[in-house]
Formats: structure tokens, sequence, C-alpha cells
């Protein structure tokens, strides 16, 4: 290897120590051997021997530090680098600033250890020269050979992700980690395993040909040098803090110049020449010697026990190193940088595969003929020309697609375009919609069809003349030649029967039996009904909604009423035969609000009377949708259920459930029975409410277990939701309840829809994922679809590409809007094709990987045990970035931990899918939890499966109260808090306030009205609202943060050392779990792993 060079500031991963002088070295891994230290910690994140406790937690931390160093650094050997220098181009990973870090006294320059190169990483083959000019940070390794081809290779043995031996927690009761207890949360690992990954920050990320590799502690912008050990919070050591808050955004103006050496805070003694470096024979798990150390989250069989493959030796001076958490890559460093590059410019859709700004940065679209990444966003941009790169690859190729999402009130909703009784012009052969990338011939008397390749002719009333670039003179005033995303009116040829349809109607079905009524939920629901039905959703300037509505009450019988206009009171009728189903009346049953609102809110005020000395306890479920479809089929339109439900339906009926809730079928092979559906009724019963175009949207109310998993069946099959409020009490939930109900009823909704995905030869979709029904391979049946859902399609090669024509996808939504006019809504995207790998790699989405890779996991539960789930895509994850390293990266020392600049999350971001409740349950989540959850994300966008999987972390007291924009947001791992600070976590789902146990008394009373953190109410729902700037600042963001999600976050105020908190931690997910998943700096060391072994 070239000696010039610069060398990572600690020994590479994996590989012996060398020795520092005036130390003993035991012997290492069962072999003699001089050149490491003991391994003085336990397994990882287990406590550490040998560490002096704790003082009080909270010591608060100084401010973030690395700078230029002073003058005074110790000189270095020409050609090598100095500690921490970075080489020209490299971009700072978290936060800079102008204090100085002081290096431990006696540095020394460096000896002759092993180099590893700190180059950039451009990402086709190339020999070795001088250090190129981006950010690479690489993780150094013992030996790696990359020669060979890939073949995939099991997974060690010992290295599945269950629940850690030594933690407490195994038995339901938690043990006091991280911050506040004993056990740090980021603890380093064995010498044995993956010494460690640093990260570089990358220049912007349309920066081409670049990859993100890692090295301990060297490399990527200002580097980390090596640490004092994993520093227990609270505890100082001499020099600058450990913990860097990386929320301090670094003026870019203040970049330093190549060449500037950095100092840091103080590591070990730099290494000294060792003449025994390459000793010991590499095993395969890159560890040495014939003992085997210990697995990620493997505890030690008994606390601060050492770790195998290492005897005691004499007391060292030096704690152990650490691998620093601000070197390995950051979600939150990617997500400002691509704010800052991308996020002032317009993304303008014009040029063909552009990779668009991520989901987390606020941009203007501007649509020139490729729809908006609103609608689509794909996992990779540029796709392979061939199905032997595609799997030799092995990233997915799918697309998310989102048919009818809001869009920002800056950019306007598509075109919609009338071709009269002639209709839309399509393709003779494939059915393809005209879209801007036909192409007109013979003087545009006919146009060839891009997606297949017939020549069609043109009507005579469509025709128009071509330009002298062979584009038709119209081209720009036709939404359907000039843009990406655009409506067609369908005609009557597109419609049911043959006849157009009639508006479409709500029924609203209320669960009356004892639970419901005596929670108030019945009371508070029908007092909201009577002014949210002034909210119906309404077409363009329509002074009033064209739907109808009706009313349902039901117990183990079903109460239907007649409010027809003429009527001085509602009538009541009773069907009690629940096993054949019939709708009793159908005039009076749908009607118009305007016409009927006396009668409406009359019947609104008595149902509570009606009710409220029911003694009746059992419900039934499938004859209450069975009831609400035929209705809809008697009046000849579609529409929307909304059902409020309390209990399992365990009433003689069909579709009666028992309970069969069961925690020792989880990790066993039968956990999957939990996720399927108990009885076929429902998906019968789903068939039957697609045809009619009835949708079905579920709120449940439960107090104890309902099986979500069979209730949810008809919402998922039909385009529903389904929302859930376990033990609900109306002064708690009303707030979240009455806002999820405000939204659901006024968001604009597509009935009767059906949706097809066509492309262009060579490939095609094979698969889907989302909440609808299929009967065949290609369509897409959905009853209802809103803004709000997804469907994502997987695409294989059936032929070829061509680099040069690229790839075209083309989605068409056929649905009967709100006004009941019948419409196709069609988005089409142009990709690029490549015929070499780091294009493909160059060109990826990691939110939307993350997206697909969740779905698809989520589904495989119903068939496969959870374990070969979560191996599976660990598999998949090690194998995409062990095909860039080996294919696309140059070379470089053999045990770099390479990853693409696009996919530098993938890691963190696949291991928070692993953690999360479906793939690894904590004792504390319940059947029907993960059954919510599970169906929740199958239809989730882009920007919901982001924050869902990686929660946003807000610190409240650390910018200006007078500053009007979102505070940056940190790392969730809990070394990030401070206790003398607030923070706000949110997941979109859930909304924490994080209380510090230091926080000065002053921010509790503006915040809180109370006098001291000790009278802060634990759980608390709702924060006073006070007059001063914290509150109105705090209550403000709240209120925008809320806003931006599609459901109601229900916030919880949780206080430092209460047991609430154990809750919070669950969201810190860079942290271990307390079910066993993997810290973020254990799960890279064991994707490396997996890569080496793919690799070897």
């Amino acid at each position: 290897m070239n000696v010039n060079q610069s060398a990572p500031p600690v020994p590479p991963y994996g590989q012996p120590q060398p020795v520092y002088p005036g130390y003993h070295q035991s012997s290492y891994g069962g072999q003699p051997g001089s050149t490491a230290p003991p391994n003085t910690y336990g397994a990882y994140n287990g406590p550490v021997p040998g560490y002096q406790q704790t003082p009080p937690p909270g010591v608060s931390r100084a401010p973030p530090s690395s700078g230029v160093p002073p003058a005074s650094t110790a000189q270095v050997p020409c050609g090598q680098g100095g500690y921490g220098q970075f080489g020209q181009g490299d971009v700072q990973n978290g936060p800079s600033s102008t204090v100085q870090m002081q290096r431990l006294p006696g540095s020394q320059p460096f000896g002759s250890a092993p180099l590893a190169p700190v180059v950039s990483q451009p990402a086709v083959l190339q020999p070795y020269g001088p250090p190129p000019t981006s950010a690479q940070v690489t993780a150094q390794m013992a030996g790696m050979q990359i020669s060979g081809s890939v073949t995939p290779a099991p997974p060690p043995s010992g290295l599945g992700y269950g629940p850690p031996t030594s933690l407490a927690s195994a038995s339901g009761s938690f043990p006091n980690s991280g911050l506040y207890g004993s056990c740090p949360q980021g603890q380093a690992p064995p010498l044995s395993q993956a010494q460690g990954h640093s990260g570089a920050q990358p220049p912007q990320r349309s920066a081409p040909q670049q990859a993100s590799s890692f090295t301990p502690q060297a490399s990527g912008g200002p580097r980390m040098p090596s640490m004092t050990g994993p520093l227990l919070p609270g505890q100082s050591f001499g020099g600058p803090p450990l913990n860097q808050p990386n929320h301090v955004s670094s003026p870019p103006s203040q970049a330093l110049h190549p060449g500037t050496q950095m100092a840091g805070p103080p590591g070990p003694p730099p290494p000294m020449h060792s003449s025994q470096q390459q000793g010991y024979q590499l095993q395969q798990n890159g560890s040495f010697g014939p003992t085997r150390g210990p697995q990620p989250n493997y505890g030690s069989p008994y606390p601060g026990a050492p770790a195998f493959g290492s005897q005691p030796g004499p007391p060292q001076s030096l704690p152990p190193k650490r691998l620093d958490p601000d070197a390995i890559p950051s979600p939150i460093q990617v997500i400002e940088d691509d704010r800052n590059n991308r996020g002032s410019e317009p993304f303008v859709t014009g040029v063909r595969g552009q990779v668009p700004p991520l989901v987390t940065t606020n941009f203007l679209v501007k649509d020139q003929g490729n729809a908006s990444p609103r609608y689509i966003r794909c996992t990779s941009y540029n796709i392979p020309c061939t199905s032997d790169m595609a799997k030799q690859a092995q990233v997915p190729l799918a697309a998310v697609i989102k048919p009818l999402a809001r869009l920002p009130p800056e950019e306007a909703s598509p075109y919609v375009v009338d071709h009269g009784e002639s209709g839309p012009l399509r393709c003779n052969r494939c059915k393809a919609y005209m879209c801007p990338f036909m192409q007109f011939v013979e003087g545009g008397r006919r146009f060839q069809c891009c997606f297949c390749s017939c020549i069609n002719d043109v009507p005579p009333q469509y025709f128009q003349h071509l330009d002298h670039t062979g584009k038709r003179v119209d081209a720009y005033d036709r939404p359907e030649l000039s843009l990406g995303s655009y409506e067609f009116l369908a005609t009557v040829d597109y419609c049911k029967n043959n006849k157009f349809p009639s508006p479409p109607a709500f029924i609203f079905m209320i669960d009356v039996s004892y639970n419901a009524i005596r929670s108030g939920l019945v009371r508070l629901l029908c007092e909201e009904l009577k002014s949210l039905l002034d909210f119906l959703p309404r077409e363009g300037g329509a002074e009033e909604s064209a739907i109808r509505v009706g009313f349902v009450t039901y117990n183990k019988v079903l109460h239907f009423y007649n409010v027809k206009s003429s009527l001085a009171q509602p009538q009541m009728m009773v069907v009690s035969d629940v096993a054949d189903m019939f709708v009793p009346l159908l005039d009076g049953f749908l009607v118009s609000v305007s016409e009927s609102r006396a009668v409406i809110i009359s019947l609104l005020d008595q149902i509570p009377e009606m009710f409220a000395d029911t003694r009746e306890t059992e419900t039934v479920f499938a004859p209450v949708i069975q009831a609400g479809m035929e209705a809809l089929k008697a009046a000849e339109c579609a529409g929307k259920l909304f059902i409020f439900h309390t209990s399992l339906p365990i009433a003689e009926a069909p579709g009666k459930l028992k309970n069969r809730d069961d925690r020792k079928l989880i990790n066993t092979d039968k956990e999957k029975t939990l996720f399927q559906p108990q009885t076929g009724a429902y998906q019968a019963l789903a068939k039957e409410c697609v045809a009619q175009g009835c949708c079905v949207d579920l709120f449940l109310f439960p107090n104890q277990y309902v099986d979500v998993a069979t209730l949810s069946v008809v919402p998922q099959l039909t385009g529903g939701s389904v929302y859930k409020y376990a033990c609900f009490q109306v002064e708690n939930d009303q707030e979240r309840f009455m806002s999820d109900l405000r939204r659901d009823v006024e968001k604009v909704v597509g009935f009767d829809a059906v949706m097809r995905v066509r492309t262009s030869t060579g490939i095609r979709a094979v698969d889907f994922f989302g909440a609808f029904y299929m009967s065949n391979t290609t369509d897409v049946e959905l009853a209802g679809l809103d803004g709000e859902k997804t469907v994502t399609v997987e695409f294989k090669h059936d032929d070829r590409l061509n680099e040069e024509s690229g790839a075209l996808l083309q989605c068409a939504l056929l649905y009967t809007s709100c006004a009941g006019q019948r419409r196709l809504r069609i988005h089409n995207l142009a990709l690029n094709c490549c015929t070499q790998l780091a294009d493909l790699y160059r060109n990826c989405e990691t939110d939307t990987l993350i997206n697909y890779m969740a779905k698809f996991a989520y589904r495989g539960v119903l068939n496969s045990p959870v374990k070969t789930v979560r191996d599976t895509l660990i598999t998949q994850c090690a194998q995409i970035l062990a095909c860039y390293r080996k294919n696309c990266a140059s070379p470089s020392s053999a045990g770099q931990l390479i990853l693409p600049e696009c996919m530098k999350l993938l890691p963190v971001y696949l291991n928070c899918v692993l953690k999360s409740d479906v793939l690894q349950p904590g004792a504390e989540v319940t059947t029907d939890d993960r059954a919510y959850v599970r169906q929740l994300v199958t239809s989730m966008d882009v920007a919901e499966t982001n924050v869902f999987f990686y929660p946003r972390l807000l610190p409240l007291t650390k910018s200006p109260i007078e500053s009007t924009t979102e505070p940056p947001a940190i790392r969730a791992s809990e070394e990030r808090l401070s206790n003398g600070d607030i923070y706000l976590l949110e997941n979109g789902l859930n909304l924490f306030i994080w209380v510090g146990a230091g926080v000065q008394q002053g921010v509790v009373q503006s915040l809180f009205n109370v006098s001291s953190f000790s009278q802060i109410t634990s759980g608390l729902s709702v924060l006073p609202v006070l007059d001063n700037p914290l509150s109105k600042k705090v209550r403000g963001l709240i209120d925008s943060l809320r806003a931006q999600r599609s459901r109601y976050m229900k916030l919880i105020v949780v206080k430092q050392e209460d047991k609430l908190e154990m809750l919070f931690k669950h969201f810190l997910v860079e942290d271990k779990s307390l079910s066993g998943g993997a810290s973020y700096v254990d799960f890279l060391c064991h994707m490396h792993k997996e890569i080496r072994q793919l690799l070897s």
C-alpha cells in the first residue's frame, strides 16, 4: 500500500492494535501476541468493567467543538495525514465551531502502522492517486478480499437480533439503561468485532460519483480523532466534551482550507512502530484467534464480564476506545444538507431520470412533462438495462404512487381535459393514454406509441401540424402533450353498466352497545356530527356537497333511520335477522343534508337518550358492513361507511369472532397466524364491497383485544382507513378522535376506482402493495382512494432495455369524483437506463427504498416466521452494499466499509424497520397494536414512513425564543439529550415532550404553569395556554407539526426518570431497544460483517 496516504488515527477495524509504550500486553484471542491491548469491556452495550461510575446525571454539555487546531500541533512525518487531517473537498459531518480542541499531552507523530487511504470514492474503478475531492469515510477491517463472485453466505451463527441474554428487560422489568443509569447506550464493540466506522458528510446530494466509506474515526469532514472510551453520561474529561449536539449547523462560509489539520478531543497516544502488525489468521467474522467474540446484542454472562476472546491483563490507565456516533452517517446531517442544497430552487421535471429532493425538503415542483415526485417516487431513477444486472445489484425497482396526492397551495392541481364524446386518445394496441412521450409522424397524421411502438392514426378532430423539430405546434396548449400529470373527463364507455354514476353517499354506523354508551363516545359523536355534516367534501367551487348521508345504530341488532325531510320526527326500523341482512327502507334513508337538516339534528339528539340505559354488551360486525353495502347497492351509488365500533364481535351472526390472542406464539412459526384473519368471511365481504364501490373507514375504541387483524380486512381491501383509540376516555382522547374524524369526513375521495400501471417494453409491473383489491394481475381496484393513500408497484425485466430510449411508466386511475363525475387521472414518468452499476447506485432514493422494504417485510409476516423476514431484509441490504463495494468502489484497503453516497443511510433506516413493533415487539406491545401498525404502513407514502421509522427529535429550549423557524432536529439517541433541556419527539402518530430534571425553574413556569419540575404532571396531554413567548412558540410548533401529518398526534408529556420514559425511549431509534434491537453502531458493525462474508 502507498505510504503517502493518510493514516487512520485508530487502528483498523478488527486488526491487531499497536502496542502502547510502557504497557505489557496480554494475549489476544487465546494466542500469544504483543500487539493488542486486552479487551476491557463487556459485550455490546453492556456495563463497562473497571469504569468509575457516573457523577449525577445530566452534567451539562459544553458546546460542540471542532475547528482549526492550535499552531503548536505536533508535526507529522512527510506524506502522512495528521491526526484527523482531512482531504480536499471533504465536507464536514456534524457541527463545526471555532472552539479549539486540545490534544492529550504527549501526542506523538504516527509511526508506520498500516495505513488506510482517506480518499474520496468515485464510483468507477481507478488506480490510486492523490486524494480527490469528495467526502469519504472508511472503516478499516481486517484483510477483506474482494476477488471472487458474490455468493450469499449464511449469517454466522449467533448473529440474530433476539432479546439480549443479560438485559433485565427480557423479564419485563426495565433496567436503568442509558443516560441516567449504569449502562451507556453507545458502548464500543469488543475488539474482535468491527472496531469502528466513522462517517463523513457528503458534498451536496446532486454531486455525482461518490461513496461514503468508513474508517475508524478518520476521514470525512473535520474528523473526530479516536475517543477516550464510552463516556458515561454526565462524566466529563479534560478537554472538550465528547457528545456533540449536532443541531448546531455550521455556516457554510467557514469551510476550512484543504490540508488544514484538525485537532480533536483527546484520544489514546498514537501508535508506535510495531513489528508484529500482521500476525493472526483472520477468522470469517473478522476476529483473531480461535475464540469467537461476542455477537451484537448478546450481553455477557454477568455484568462486567469481559468479552470472550480476551483475557484480563494488567490494569490500563486508558479506557477502551469508543466508536464515535458523530462519525457515522447522520440522517439529520443528510436531511439538512439536502434542504440547504435543493430547497431553494424549484424542482423542474423536464429532464428524464432526475432524482428529486428528499421528502424532508420543502421544494416547489414545476411540471414540464414528468409527474411530480408528490405523485410518484422511485427507488432508482436509473434502472439496469438487463435483468442480470438487476439481479446482481439486488436493488428493488419500485415506484410509490400516490395518485390523488394533495398539492401545496402554490402548485396547480392537474388540468382537466375534455375531449367530448370521442374521449381521450389512446394507443390501439396497449391502450396507453396520449402523453408527452408519444412521437408524431407523417406530418402529424399518425403517432407512434412510446410504450409498445405501435403506429396509430390521429383522428381528424385531433390533427395538428408539426414544427421543424417534429413537435406539434399546439403541444404547449394541450396538457396531455406537455405535462406529466393531467385528467381526462371520461365518457359513458368508462362507466359501470354504461351509465353515468350518481353522486356518492356517506353512511354513519354507530355502535350503541354498553361500552360505547358508558365511555361517552356516542354522545360525543352525535354532538360532533351535527356540525361535521356542513363540511362534506365538495367539488371545485360548489356551494354545497352533492354527497347524501344515512344513519344506522347497532349492537346485536341493527336500527335504520328514516330522516326524510317531510317527516317531523325521524323513524326507526329494527332488523334483528342479522344472518340475512336487508335494508328495510329506500326512500328517506339516504338524504341531502341541506334538505333534511332539522330531522337529522333531531335524530342525533335522540340517539344518546334512546340507548342511555342499555345493558347490551355484545355486538355484531359483518352484518353492519353488509347492511351499508346493500343500502348503497339499492341506491345505485358508490360511497363510504364510517363505522364506530368498540368490542370483539362475539354475538351470534356471520363474521362472529373469538378471542385468539396468544403472546406465547411470538417468536414461533405460528406467529404469522396472529396477523392473518380468523375467518375467510371478511375477504368475501370485501370483494362484494369493492364491486359496489363501497369503501369502509373503521374507528375502533377497544378496551381489550378486538382482533384488528380480522376487523381491518374490509377497510384494507376497500381502500379505507382504520383508526384505533385504545381505552378511549372522552377527556383524554376527545381532541384526537374529533380531529381524525373531521379530517376523514372532509377529505376528497375518489370512488369506485380502478388503477393500471403501464410500462414501456422491457419492464412490467409484477407486484403491488397497499390498501386495495385485485381480481386479476394488472388492475388495482379501490372502492375508495383518498389523497393520503399510496400504491407501491414493483417492476421486473421481461426484456433488455435501451439506454437511449430509457423506460417509461404511466399510471392511469379511473374514478368517480365527489360530485359524481367519472374521470381519468394520468401520471407519466420517464426513467434513465444504464449499463454501469455505478449509474444505478448514483440515482437511488433511500427513503423510497425503505418504504418498499418495510411494506415487503410487513406483508411477509403474513406467510413467514418473523425471524425469516428479518433475515431476508438483512441479507438483501448486505447484497446491495456488497455489490456496490465489489463493482463500483475504487480499489482501497481490504477492509473498508464503503457505502454509496445515495445509500449511506440505508443501514440506519433498515435497522429502524427491523426494530419496529411488527418485526420485533417489546413486552408491552399488544397483538392488536402490531396488526394496526402493519396495515397502516402498507399504504403510507414515503414522507410518512421516513418519520415513522426515524422520528424527529427537536430541542425546544436551545434556539432563541424569538426565532420563528422550526428548531433544527437532533439525532434520535438518548446521549443527545441533556437534562437541562426540553425536547419534542414526533413520528407521525405519537408526540412527546420530554422534560429534563435539571430544566430551569423559569422555563418550567413558562411552559407548564407550575413552579418546579416535581409539580409537572407526568402524562399530561395538553399544555396550558399561557401568555408568554415560550408557551406560544411551543404550542405553535405542536400545531404546525400536527398540520403536516395525516393523523392527529396526541401529546404525552414525559419527565426524566419517570415510568413513562421507557415509552419515550422506545422511539430513540439509534439506541439499543429493550426488545433486543441493535443500536445503530452495532448494526453498522453487523452489516459490515455480512458484507465481508459475501465478498469473501
